[in-house]
């Protein structure tokens, strides 16, 4: 067995790198290299370690050779020299390596030292800018394993950082975004080629509550693969949150409607699935505020929400609920409140409606928060939102910013209310218009009057009957175009004063006489701008027959259903124009003969004109749905006739039947 070769130390002479010998139980020192001498200062050769190095700071240096000649197994550290306070020098930082070596002397150990100064500040200069700007930095690896250069995650979360993206460290991620971030993850390191990686997510924090953090990672390329990713995590919770509100309120802004119901629905879809996972709106009954104290208060739902993945949330059929001493104090306090939910979404009654209460309890709700709606100092309701799962409970801000929505959609709520009271006023204005019609000799008169949906109530339809002392019967039908206060306030007026001629001139004056001064007084007075009317005198004769006499300025024509024979439509020898488009127009007057048991119907195009089909069709529904029906009495037989509507107009109806023969 050829004798150990001993370490020859010229081979250290010319290195960069500082290089020390040391032999001996008390480690003397038995070489020095150049590099060692500049980096360190000369040492006299021979002294023990202690000796040549006998610097506060070297004392775990002189540990580290101890245990390394001891055990026979290499060592690394680091170190730094702080400079003497007021030296002008900056500190230095080196890392040593310590291993076991045998020399001409003996057993001993060479260390290697390496000046790391550079490298070291470079190092707390990017950490110090990423902590400015609170920055969590780190590496992370396809196969999961992470290291954080820049720590924060513990901090943050409460949960210490153990280096790998595993179960463990996905609990901390918002159930709802796990999936997404895992999945947008895998993509990214599948990329060929490789690209930068971004993603927002929520944490939960030490305290429980949920940030929004942002992550950009950067592919580390070797050899064209990524074999690492360096990533940067910043809080964006505010930004976020900043954000999200202006997006939300300016959804909002843009809401708009003509009933309540269609304002509050558009209003729950800006808030779910955002801020909520189920929104509920509830308005109190009409005149409750402010609430009595003793009398109990019922709320309607009329808008509802959910966010995708909940069971199908109850169909709208105004579900009520009295509502409760807490529901009162959120009213009166007008401040949220959040209730929460034990397992299986339990609500205490009085809170929502029954049927909401057991939805709650399907979808496993977890909180359910109570939120004042607020329109020019009256409560009108309030919004009821719940979180579900694994939601957790909202935050301060997000109520926060849940009532600054509620708030802001007043002035959409405000337009509505606005809105149904001119309608509400224009439609009173209209039935106080529509009397009941006279009776008649020798035949029966019938008359109806539908406002259209609630979005659209008011109109300007209108029908009239008088008789004169000889036992002429005047019949009226008329549309004032549009639909609101205006038009139904000029549909009184026109009414009134074709009412007031008629009288006064007596059923000698001519229908197409009576249209024309109608026309000069609407024109002159400037009452309406386009008005259609049929004005009808119907007299008796000997035989049992009836003369009919009418004009019609613009009007859908009357429509005949003698007792024998088809339906058809009296259309007359001319067709006049509209009131207040050709003043000064010469009108005719056409005339007809009822028989007995002949139906006259006046109508208004709401019954047979809708936005999906022509007035041709809807005619030719009329005369089928005319002839099936015949049959019927009068009321009935208007009845039937005022379905074929699709209620997006409003109808008026007056029909004459004269009495059929003995």
């Amino acid at each position: 067995m050829s004798p150990a070769r001993h370490l020859d130390p010229r081979l250290f002479d010319e290195t960069v790198a500082a290089v020390s010998l040391f032999a001996g139980p008390e480690h003397r020192l038995v070489y020095q290299n150049a590099a060692c001498c500049r980096l360190l200062g000369a040492r006299p050769l021979g002294l023990p370690a202690r000796e040549a190095f006998p610097e506060p700071d070297a004392e775990e240096f002189l540990t580290v050779l101890d245990d390394v000649v001891a055990t026979g197994r290499p060592r690394r550290l680091p170190d730094s020299r702080e400079p003497d306070p007021g030296a002008a020098e900056q500190a230095r930082y080196f890392v040593y390596s310590c291993t076991p070596v045998t020399m001409p002397e003996g057993h001993g150990a060479m260390v290697v030292a390496l000046d790391t100064t550079a490298e070291t500040l470079a190092l707390q200069r990017y950490e110090a800018l990423v902590s400015a700007v609170s920055q969590m930095v780190g590496v992370l690896r396809p196969d999961g394993s992470a290291e954080e250069i820049v720590p924060g995650w513990q901090r943050l979360t409460g949960v210490p950082w153990h280096g790998r993206m595993d179960e463990e460290w996905a609990a901390c991620i918002h159930p709802r975004d796990r999936e997404r971030l895992m999945c947008s993850w895998g993509t990214a390191i599948a990329a060929e080629p490789p690209g930068v990686f971004e993603n927002t997510y929520r944490v939960r924090t030490a305290d429980g509550s949920y940030r929004h953090m942002s992550t950009r990672c950067v592919p580390v390329l070797r050899g064209g693969r990524a074999e690492e990713w360096v990533t940067a995590t910043i809080d964006v919770e505010d930004t976020w949150r900043a954000t999200l509100g202006e997006r939300l309120l300016a959804q909002v802004a843009e809401v708009s409607g003509e009933r309540l119901e269609d304002t509050f629905a558009a209003v729950v879809r800006v808030i779910v699935p955002e801020l909520a996972d189920a929104c509920v709106i509830l308005l109190l009954a009409q005149e409750a505020w402010p609430l009595p104290e003793t009398a109990t208060v019922t709320a309607r739902r009329i808008a509802s929400a959910t966010r995708p993945g909940l069971p199908a949330r109850p169909a709208l059929r105004g579900q009520s609920v009295t509502v409760s001493g807490t529901v009162r104090e959120v009213l009166e306090s007008r401040a949220p409140r959040t209730i929460p939910l034990p397992a299986g979404g339990r609500v205490p009654s009085g809170l929502v409606p029954e049927v909401t209460e057991q939805w709650l309890a399907d979808a496993d709700a977890t909180s359910l928060t109570l939120i004042p709606l607020v329109v020019d100092s009256t409560v009108l309701g309030y919004a009821a939102t719940s979180t579900n799962g694994d939601t957790p409970a909202p935050a301060p801000a997000d109520i926060e910013l849940l009532r600054s929505l509620l708030h802001l959609a007043h002035q959409p709520i405000r337009r509505v209310l606005d809105l149904q009271q001119a309608r509400s006023t224009a439609l009173r204005l209209q039935h106080a218009h529509l009397t009941e019609p006279p009776a008649v000799p020798g035949a029966v008169l019938a008359a109806c009057y539908r406002p259209a949906s609630p979005a659209h109530e008011i109109g300007g339809d209108w029908y009239d009957a008088i008789t004169h002392p000889d036992g002429t019967l005047v019949l009226d039908i008329g549309d004032v175009a549009g639909h609101d206060l205006t038009a139904a306030t000029a549909m009184g007026q026109l009414r009134s004063m074709l009412r007031g001629l008629a009288w006064n001139r007596g059923p000698d004056c001519t229908p197409a006489t009576l249209l024309t001064m109608l026309d000069d007084a609407a024109e002159g007075l400037n009452i309406a701008s386009f008005t259609t009317v049929v004005h009808t005198h119907l007299r008796r004769r000997p035989d049992g027959t009836w003369r009919m006499a009418w004009s019609n300025a613009g009007h859908p024509p009357p429509l005949l259903v003698p007792a024998r024979g088809e339906p058809r439509f009296l259309t007359g020898t001319d067709q006049d124009p509209p009131l207040c488009v050709a003043p000064g127009v010469r009108r005719a007057t056409h005339t007809h003969v009822l028989g007995p048991g002949d139906t006259l119907l006046h109508y208004t195009d709401g019954l047979v004109e809708t936005p999906t089909a022509s007035f041709d069709v809807g005619q030719r529904r009329l005369l089928r749905a005319a002839a099936s029906h015949r049959a019927e009495p009068l009321p009935d037989l208007l009845r039937l006739l005022q379905d074929l509507s699709d209620d997006r107009d409003d109808t008026a109806l007056i029909a004459f039947r004269a009495h059929p023969a003995d």
